[in-house]
């Protein structure tokens, strides 16, 4: 390999282009071969170097940073033994514009560390290209086959992605997205999309949800809007963390503190604080409404600027240990999400008819009322269980957030308690879900794909006359799907069916290797 590849260096330029070197203007990002320079670029070089206003690196040579004592950063890490570049690049290549050089230059820079991966889209300004490239440098450090694997990266939006959704992008993953219904939910029909690979989920979500619409269909409620954000801050002693507490909760300090919050966006509104002390730590937790957005990245912002507003008025002693201190309760279940509820807090119900519970579903109401109490309250308490006193309702969230475009690590969201009675020989059915935490602007909801379903559910974007209401509407509906698969699992499993439709729907033959 040459000496002057190895001596690279990527620079950037946001010269001026009065500062810009002649014929250069074009050309943002060069490849600077050191001591091998074309003698019309030499003065050149340095100028850029000297006019810049800021000339940052994107990447950085081996060598140099051994000859400053210093180990080599890259950003593209390896799963095995690394091959080298090859040995016949032409050395001359690196002296041209990026767009012109081959995938297989680039994946040569790549693996010399003179390119880091998180900067192919920049640099390369096509970010198909910038995917491709990346595969390709990984699969030759790992010795494997992504590059030409059936993993898809072609004819993707990944303007959408970059800078909201994922970094280091290799692609993306399809899921087969199935839908259950029609379900009718408060008077008006739905399907449910579901994006799932479990077999049979899909087909039992739609058996529920053919018993309920036979019996009239299903009725929500919403309880609670606001989301959570529950900082840690702490306190040289006991009486200042108390005293602080007591200031929180005093008319002046929630006024001063609601100031700050809803300065931060027209969309954010202070709707409760609570609190409590561990030692000298003090604990908070801000709950808020935030429009149509699932709104964690809103409430973060309201929160600081709150913890500003009270060092300001009389806390400047204060620490802040995290602006995410597990009071929230953010991705975990815990027993204050269950208690206070986080995001949309639902109860949806249905009454499904003798008849219906007969035909429909195969089993009869003593049976399933039973089945219920034995398994989903008794079990669940037996288990020690935090928010589960259900058959699967993580399931139907799961899939539908998947579909459209929601956070399925936002595990609460399938808190949810089933309860069944009889009532005048037919079937009483609710589910309690007190952390829908979904939105409908933000994240994942602006990927086409999972827009396209929150277009089948007529709930996409921000609602144009009452912001909030899309957010509010999805999160009735998926409590009304998990209604219809909490009543059709729970009537399988008391008819003893549930191995039997698995077998049928999630275990065909060609899939068994016996």
């Amino acid at each position: 390999m040459s000496s002057s590849l190895k001596t690279g260096r990527w620079w950037r330029s946001n010269a001026s282009p009065k500062n810009t070197p002649p014929g250069t203007d074009d050309l943002p990002y060069r490849f600077w071969v050191h001591n091998k320079l074309p003698r019309a670029w030499s003065k050149s070089s340095r100028r850029l170097e000297e006019h810049s206003t800021s000339v940052a690196a994107v990447c950085h040579s081996s060598d140099d940073s051994k000859d400053h004592g210093e180990s080599s950063e890259s950003t593209l890490s390896s799963g095995g033994p690394s091959q080298g570049p090859n040995e016949d690049t032409d050395v001359s290549a690196v002296d041209r514009p990026t767009h012109l050089l081959t995938d297989p230059e680039l994946v040569d820079l790549l693996l010399q560390k003179k390119l880091r991966s998180h900067a192919l889209e920049e640099v390369l300004k096509d970010k198909t290209k910038a995917v491709r490239i990346r595969r390709a440098a990984i699969s030759r450090m790992t010795n494997t086959t992504l590059a030409d694997s059936k993993l898809p990266y072609e004819n993707f939006d990944y303007d959408r992605v970059h800078g909201v959704c994922c970094e280091n992008v290799i692609g993306y993953m399809p899921l087969p997205v199935g839908v259950a219904g029609p379900l009718t939910i408060d008077g008006r029909s739905y399907y449910l999309p579901m994006a799932t690979t479990e077999g049979a989920l899909v087909a039992s979500t739609s058996r529920g949800c053919k018993a309920i619409d036979a019996s009239g269909g299903v009725t929500t409620a919403l309880l609670e809007d606001g989301i959570t954000r529950g900082p840690c801050v702490a306190f040289k002693s006991l009486s200042r963390a108390a005293a602080a507490r007591d200031w929180l909760h005093s008319p002046d300090g929630q006024n001063k503190i609601r100031i700050a919050f809803d300065s931060t966006s027209r969309f954010l509104g202070f709707s409760h604080l609570s609190s409590t002390i561990a030692g000298t730590n003090l604990y908070l937790r801000f709950r808020a409404s935030t429009g149509d957005a699932m709104g964690m990245n809103m409430i973060s912002k309201g929160v600081e600027n709150a913890l500003r507003a009270m060092k300001q008025h009389g806390f400047q002693d204060m620490t802040i240990i995290s602006i995410s201190g597990n009071y929230c309760t953010d991705k975990k279940a815990a027993a204050i999400n269950w208690l206070n509820g986080r995001g949309k807090s639902t109860v949806a119900e249905a009454v499904v008819s003798k008849a219906v519970v007969n035909s429909i579903l195969k089993t009869d109401v003593d049976s399933l009322v039973e089945l219920n109490i034995s398994k989903n309250l008794v079990g669940s308490a037996m288990a020690g269980s935090i928010g589960g006193f259900n058959a699967h309702a993580a399931n139907i969230t799961t899939a539908m957030f998947l579909a459209t475009g929601q956070d399925p690590a936002q595990v609460e969201s399938g808190h949810c308690i089933t309860l069944m009675k009889k009532v005048g020989g037919d079937l009483h059915i609710s589910v309690t879900t007190p952390c829908i935490e979904v939105g409908t602007v933000g994240g994942g909801t602006n990927l086409e794909p999972q827009a396209a379903m929150l277009d089948l559910l007529d709930v996409r974007g921000p609602h144009t006359v009452s912001p909030g209401e899309n957010a509010r509407q999805l999160a009735r509906i998926v409590s009304a799907g998990i209604l219809a698969g909490e009543l059709s699992l729970c009537a399988a499993l008391a008819a003893g069916h549930l191995v039997e439709a698995h077998m049928h729907h999630n275990r065909e033959q060609q899939n068994i290797a016996l």
